[in-house]
């Protein structure tokens, strides 16, 4: 290697090692490592798989083998699940003192309490999954009504984004009410990347909930939405301000998000804000409309429309002229 460029890197590398030093936050030397990104990845896949029997997974599957296929699907997701959730408490847990997210510490003594756990609520949310599947199967009925273009309820589940990023939602919901942490937050930020759609788990969302065309949609953590709620791509429901503690950090746990009542709807780039902000029962919001303020039940809400100014353009104007 050349000298002068192995005297460079040794200065990089002597420099990145100080600031480590310096600063724990953005290391993790010593620590449990993290969970699997790609492994938590394929557990949302294989559980579409046990939600969706035949959609997915490239297996014909007959009445004969459906016991057999999807009791394997559940064996898989189980043992799978168990061992991410287990990563995830070493990887991060909220002391029990100071109330602050960190490491688990089991790495110096016995880890089989965090097994089990692990291994507890993986069986706990393979229980809520006939649930999780009657909420998604009437999410993919509401995308199909209210879409004149969609053909057919098995086009809603294969192909549409919104209907993906909301089945996900579903799964992360559970997680995150079960207590796992890391792990919804990295299904949810996958969804987010594939569909342009950003569902917090911690949002509660009522049945028959349908995105359409879905890019740019945010929901955010303390968002409550009723049943039979539609909306549209580049759709807001976020917070006003976010209050701080006396070190100027963010304060968790109040209702920053609004709240949205049963059979609503909210077109494209529509903005709403405030937990304190309920849209009541009914209500329709027109595109490109920003609300900071409650709305009482069945109202339409718009901006006024800008006004628009057209000309002729200056050389055609001149063509017309000669």
């Amino acid at each position: 290697m050349n000298s002068l460029l192995e005297h460079k890197l040794k200065k990089v590398t002597d420099e990145i090692l100080a600031d480590c030093r310096a600063d724990s936050r953005t290391h993790r030397i010593g620590e449990m490592f993290l969970p699997s990104r790609s492994k938590i990845v394929a557990l949302l896949d294989l559980t579409r798989q046990v939600l969706f029997p035949g959609f997915f997974g490239h297996k014909k599957l007959t009445d004969d083998i459906m016991p057999l296929h999807v009791g394997h699907l559940l064996m898989e997701l189980a043992a799978n699940l168990s061992e991410e959730i287990y990563h995830c408490f070493c990887a991060y847990q909220r002391c029990d003192t100071c109330g602050e997210m960190a490491p688990c510490r089991h790495r110096a003594g016995d880890p089989a309490p965090c097994r089990k756990r692990a291994a507890d609520l993986a069986v706990r949310f393979l229980e809520e999954i006939p649930a999780i599947r009657k909420l998604v199967a009437l999410d993919a009925q509401a995308a199909y009504d209210g879409d004149p273009a969609a053909k057919s309820i098995d086009e809603v589940i294969y192909c549409y984004p919104g209907f993906y990023a909301i089945g996900v939602y579903r799964v992360t919901h559970v997680l995150e009410r079960l207590g796992v942490p890391l792990m919804p937050r990295i299904m949810s930020e996958y969804a987010h990347q594939v569909t342009g759609t950003d569902i917090h788990p911690g949002a509660r969302i009522g049945k028959g909930f349908f995105i359409d065309h879905a890019t740019g949609v945010v929901i955010g953590e303390t968002t409550e939405i009723g049943d039979n709620v539609k909306i549209y791509q580049g759709v807001t429901l976020g917070a006003k301000s976010f209050p701080k503690d006396e070190r100027g950090r963010v304060i968790g746990g109040t209702k920053r998000h609004p709240t949205i009542e049963d059979n609503v709807t909210i077109y494209a780039n529509a903005t709403i804000l405030g937990g304190d902000t309920v849209i009541g029962e009914g209500v329709t919001v027109a595109g490109n409309t920003f609300i900071a303020e409650s709305v009482t039940s069945d109202s339409l809400v718009a901006s006024e429309a800008p006004r628009l100014k057209v000309r002729r353009k200056k050389a055609r104007a001149k063509r017309s002229e000669t």
